[in-house]
């Protein structure tokens, strides 16, 4: 599957966002599920990674475990975007998984499937359900607390962390093993520049046209658009999105933060003047840099991290 060359790759990504002395070892990787995935076949050959560590042809979903020093116990499934036609692993959820190391949170890189490579369009949500309750599962050996088990997606990630944090109690795919007696809802959610609509006019994104092609019906829009479905069991969720945002309108975030509101969910939304898309953590010295330390600080607020917890 190309996982050493990707692990390399991720590495040199890691050392270029938070310097040589956060590099570290390779994470160990914990395949989904017990079996073959459910939702079609998959993908011929083995699985590829581009120069700047975005892979494709995944055929072995799994997740990449991140273990701090010392865990505070909380717990971050960490889902990068890609338009669900690749994974941004090397720019987005590597590095982002490694800055949670190095605060004491167990991180969980998410390796899910891609519709176009053979699976279903409800492959990454089988996935990711999976996931949520894979990590509660594992949550006594690790030293988590699955009362703080949560997600971070970015882009069409963030679609896939907001789907799972508004459809838990949608069965995505039928029980594999005693993992899934475990809850699928994740315990908070961070959506970072998050593609969350299908609606129009805001629909015209490469993560709508994967998932429910170029001309779906009003009812397949409305399904997959995140904000039509928030409820009284959404979780607390913190938003950041840039307003110059070239690819998913800004308009995600509001519509998003607007729909929290009226349901009394928890919630804070940082909107940044400049960024653009896909920053990942961000460039140092730009207003979108301002992110991790802000989701931190709204993590301790709403007790998802112990409140002493401090950055190194």
């Amino acid at each position: 599957m190309g996982i050493d060359r990707r692990s390399l790759l991720g590495a040199a990504a890691i050392i270029a966002t938070v310097g040589p002395a956060r590099a570290q070892a390779a994470p160990d990787a914990i395949p989904l599920w017990p079996a073959s995935a459910p939702g079609g076949s998959g993908p011929r050959g083995p699985e590829t990674v581009d120069a700047r560590g975005s892979l494709t042809n995944v055929s072995t979903p799994r997740l990449n475990v991140y273990r701090p020093s010392k865990a505070n116990g909380a717990a971050v499934v960490v889902i990068a975007g890609g338009g669900y036609a690749h994974i941004e692993a090397g720019a987005e959820s590597a590095p982002a998984s490694r800055w949670l190391q190095s605060v004491g949170v167990t991180a969980f890189e998410l390796i899910y499937r891609l519709p176009g490579e053979g699976w279903s369009r409800d492959a990454p949500f089988q996935d990711g359900q999976r996931a949520i309750r894979l990590v509660r599962s594992l949550a006594p050996s690790l030293g988590i607390d699955p009362a703080r088990s949560g997600s971070i997606g970015f882009s069409a990630g963030g679609h896939l962390a907001g789907m799972l944090a508004v459809s838990s109690g949608e069965a995505f795919y039928a029980r594999a093993d005693a993992v899934d007696a475990n809850s699928a809802r994740p315990s908070f959610c961070g959506l970072i520049y998050p593609v969350l609509s299908m609606m129009p006019p805001f629909d015209d994104t490469h993560s709508r046209r994967e998932i429910i092609g170029t001309h779906p019906s009003a009812a397949e829009s409305e399904a997959y658009s995140v904000e039509r479905h928030v409820g009284a069991d959404t979780p607390p969720m913190f938003l950041a999105q840039a307003a110059d945002d070239p690819i998913s309108p800004v308009d995600n975030s509001l519509m998003m933060f607007a729909a929290l509101r009226t349901a009394r969910i928890p919630a804070e939304m940082h909107i940044f003047q400049s960024g653009g898309h896909g920053w990942g953590l961000g460039r140092p010295g730009t207003e979108v840099h301002a992110w991790p330390e802000l989701f931190i600080r709204w993590a301790k607020q709403n007790s998802l991290l112990p409140p002493s917890q401090d950055r190194d």
